[in-house]
């Protein structure tokens, strides 16, 4: 009897087992039509066509009506019997448009207006119409370069690399593949989670990083991937004003199950507007989007990739609700001689339109990873997919995978680690002058990293110091016991004219909570001692390497410092919530530190150069005595509705649609350890960055603060207003202020206001100058301005260019001081695409002279 029920069970499975569909899709040329649309009809169930018109899912047994769909070729059914293996082959003729009947008159509106007029109205119903939804999603992401140099700004790309990338002698290979398979849920206005179910990288262990792109032209706005591709975004081509910005064509109507489909042409009216240029298709009478194939280009304002081809295809998922069936993201690239192209489809399927969530299902976070979303074999991976693998990317799984099992498998051998070892080379002393030593140490059990940063890079003119030679070095290793990494840096600093020799030594220990149950809780502790030389200014806003060039050259040595003997102690906490705080504690016998040298090149320009104290205006200012000082210092600053990624082992935060609050109090303690400074200052920030899409953004900062207490404040105790008095080159944005003389408006007084404002144009006028939109140069304007009281207050505006060769931002500036008649100038900085994310310095954590922020 039991070997009965075992036997009819085995029956019933084999039965209702899924049964694999695959085959091809042909146009009637017989040419292959890829990344066409497979689906049983009725339902938003099927699949894709990969690159060489190839599909392939899997079906219970049973009867089904295949439908297949490639924009501008007509849909083609077919009715199967799936009982075990089926291929099914399509071919798609080209869709034959009818042309409407229309009384033809002079300077007659196209029949297009009127159905996009229709779709306007329709747009903002079709885009809240379903309330919450969820449906499971299938990506693949493919990066392929068909040209890599042997160089790039003029820096060889070593053979190992070019081998590890995947590419071949002729620099053509994959160089990115990916699958991922996730869930969505969504819930109105603006509930949204997206659970990563599995994901595989060819040649890694990694899940990768896949966020599918959300397009959708049911918004006015159409944000691609993110604002680095085009900060304003794009208008829809069904946007309400979209009649300003596009022409149309109506190229006919074709028929789908009976009913009318509308094919448009899209024409944007200008060039170098974010635009869109293409096909959309939109259905009669109801007027809703059928699919679209639209372009980007550079003439529409898109930054980093050359091209940009969207296409969407919408099925029915019920009666009256369409939606997004297949979506493919082709794009070209080519700068610095590297030329990429890449696919990226999503597959979406089982939409569910009356899902329930539970109280807590929607939270801050917003993308999550399932923990064992790295795990999934093979097997799993071939039965699930829904785009069959094209033969590149069968071997770039096959190679890559072996290779980075292998090495896995060796990487704590002794021969991978001497292998490691000896791709560093050999310890080039003379290295250390220029680029400085950085060397990992590999072990079993004992990985750590250290290094010295470069002497000439560190080299520094001053009238206190004379010629300045600094010695940094650091320690980095991971402590897994105790789950921090530590930090070690010591420093040496030596002024060959006054002959002093300053050391101290920074202390890091960084901790994270990496149980993905908890909420993040990252801290640090911060241990610094010593003698050092410091900017009366704590925020340095002189760079040593300016302050040389303007001494020597012009005999203008803004930066004052002074000498101090200091200890300090800090901690810092960041909580998931967007709260962080910090607490420090800083003694300091500060000591003067007078002149020693006026040489500068031109000896008529020593005559320029000033005692190294600050001068502050309204005051009888002279070097300070000799005292010490004990601060306590607390910040805190939160970010209201902060969002994250859940990766399977930490969180990564996305950030909030609110601004940052901050809240600083520092208080001077007299006589502990002889201090001798009495004081308490405060201060209150906000800050933030709006994206106002079409409009640009903007970006600003303000505070408000004072003393409450003087009773005993030394200038570097002050409150200071970051400066800027070189001749070209800007200070930094939204924290100072351009034309500022640097100490001169320094204060003890019990309240003062700040605000910091600029507007990143991101094209928008610009664009209809000629020059400046082939250029791609964006108009940046706003103002700086404080007040203290009516004798002390300072404002300045500025205009100017940015994106200059992707890299410069060059403004002009002019300065308003307590009424007086305006100065202005000619100030440089980084801005644009790479320029706002550049930033100089060695690979240390801080400067030297600043440790732990002290």
């Amino acid at each position: 009897m039991r070997i009965l029920i075992v036997f009819l069970l085995l029956i019933l499975c084999l039965e209702v087992a899924a049964q694999k569909i695959y085959g091809t899709v042909f146009n009637d040329k017989g040419d292959l039509l890829p990344f066409s649309s497979i689906t049983i009809k009725g339902t938003s169930i099927g699949a894709s066509a990969n690159n060489n018109g190839k599909f392939s899912f899997s079906l219970s047994a049973g009867n089904y009506t295949l439908v297949c769909q490639h924009i501008g070729y007509a849909a083609s059914e077919k009715s199967i019997n799936v009982q075990s293996e089926t291929e099914v082959t399509f071919i798609l003729s080209e869709q034959k448009l009818v042309m409407k009947e229309v009384v033809v008159k002079s300077n007659a509106e196209d029949p297009a207006y009127e159905i996009i007029r229709q779709a306007i109205k329709k747009r903002s119903y079709y885009s809240a119409q379903v309330d919450a939804f969820t449906c499971n999603l299938y990506g693949k992401d493919l990066i392929k370069l068909r040209s890599l140099p042997s160089k790039i700004l003029g820096r060889k790309i070593p053979a190992e690399d070019r081998k590890g990338m995947g590419v071949d002698s002729t620099g053509k290979g994959v160089i990115y593949l990916s699958e991922s398979v996730s869930k969505v849920s969504a819930k109105r206005p603006d509930k949204f989670k997206l659970e990563v179910m599995s994901s595989r990288v060819s040649g890694s262990g990694s899940f990768g990083f896949t966020f599918p792109a959300f397009i959708s032209l049911y918004k006015n706005n159409v944000t691609v991937f993110s604002g680095s591709f085009n900060p304003r975004g794009f208008v829809s081509p069904i946007a309400d004003g979209a009649l300003k910005f596009y022409r149309y064509k109506f190229l006919g109507t074709f028929f789908e199950d009976g009913k009318a489909i509308n094919t448009i042409r899209v024409i944007p009216r200008r060039n170098y507007e974010p635009l869109f240029s293409g096909i959309i298709n939109i259905t009669d009478e109801d007027w809703r989007i059928h699919s679209f194939d639209l372009t980007l280009t550079k003439l529409s304002q898109l930054e980093i990739m050359d091209t940009l081809q969207i296409t969407q295809l919408y099925v029915p998922v019920s009666k009256d609700i369409w939606r997004v069936k297949n979506q493919l993201l082709h794009f070209n690239f080519s700068m610095f001689k590297i030329d990429a192209v890449g696919n990226f489809l999503t597959v979406y399927s089982d939409y569910n339109l009356n899902p329930t969530f539970g109280s807590k299902f929607f939270n801050n976070v917003v993308i999550k990873y399932d923990t064992a979303v790295d795990k999934k074999s093979h097997p799993y991976w071939d039965s699930i997919r829904p785009v069959p693998l094209e033969p590149e990317e069968l071997k770039d799984y096959r190679v890559k995978d072996s290779v980075y099992l292998a090495q896995k498998d060796s990487l704590l051998s002794t021969k991978s680690i001497d292998s490691l070892k000896k791709m560093q080379g050999k310890i080039m002393p003379l290295k250390v002058f220029w680029n400085g030593i950085h060397r990992t140490h590999y072990s079993k059990t004992n990985t750590y990293q250290w290094g010295v940063e470069s002497l000439i890079r560190g080299l520094e003119y001053n009238p206190a110091e004379g010629i300045v030679t600094k010695l940094a070095l650091y320690f980095d290793k991971y402590l897994s016991r105790a789950k921090a990494n530590l930090s070690i840096m010591p420093n040496l600093r030596y002024g060959f004219a006054n002959t002093h020799l300053n050391a101290w030594l920074d202390i890091e220990l960084r901790t994270r909570d990496l149980n993905t149950d908890k909420k993040i809780k990252r801290q640090a502790w911060f241990i610094s001692g010593g003698k050092r030389v410091t900017q009366f200014n704590k925020e340095n806003p002189i760079a040593a390497w300016r302050n040389s060039v303007t001494t020597l050259g012009y005999g203008d040595n803004y930066m004052k410092t002074y000498e101090n003997y200091f200890a300090g102690l800090g901690f810092s906490k960041r909580y998931e919530s967007g709260l962080r705080f910090s607490v420090s504690a800083l003694y300091e016998d500060r000591i003067p530190l007078n002149n020693t040298t006026t040489y500068t090149i031109y000896k008529k320009d020593s005559i320029r150069i000033t005692p190294n104290f600050p001068v502050v205006r309204n005051l009888d200012t002279m070097q300070f005595n000799p005292h010490q000082a004990v601060n306590i210092s607390f910040d805190i600053s939160f970010k209201p509705g902060q969002k994250y990624i859940q990766l399977p082992n930490s969180k990564v935060p996305l950030g909030s649609k609110y601004p940052t609050f901050g809240f600083n109090y520092t208080k001077g303690i007299s006589g502990i350890l002889g201090s001798d400074v009495n004081f308490d200052k405060w201060k209150i920030s906000i800050y933030d960055d709006k994206n106002l899409k079409l409009a640009g953004t903007l970006k600003y900062r303000a505070s408000v603060g004072g003393f409450i207490n003087t009773r005993k404040v030394y200038v570097q105790d002050y409150t200071h207003f970051k400066g800027n008095q070189s001749s070209l080159t800007a200070g930094d944005y939204l924290s100072s202020f351009q034309l500022l003389k640097y100490y001169e408006h320094s204060n003890v007084n019990d309240f003062f206001v700040q605000v910091n404002l600029e507007h990143h144009f991101n094209g928008l006028i610009t664009n209809k100058i000629p020059l400046f939109k082939k250029l791609n140069w964006n108009l940046v304007g706003g103002g700086n301005a404080f007040y203290v009281k009516k004798s002390s207050n300072y404002g300045e505006l500025f205009v100017g260019l940015e994106n200059i060769i992707k890299v410069l931002r060059l403004d002009f500036v002019a300065g308003f001081e307590n009424g007086k008649k305006p100065v202005t100038g000619i100030k440089l900085g980084g801005g644009g695409l790479l320029g706002a994310a550049l930033g100089g310095g060695s690979r240390r954590r801080r400067g030297a002279g600043t440790p732990m922020s002290f």
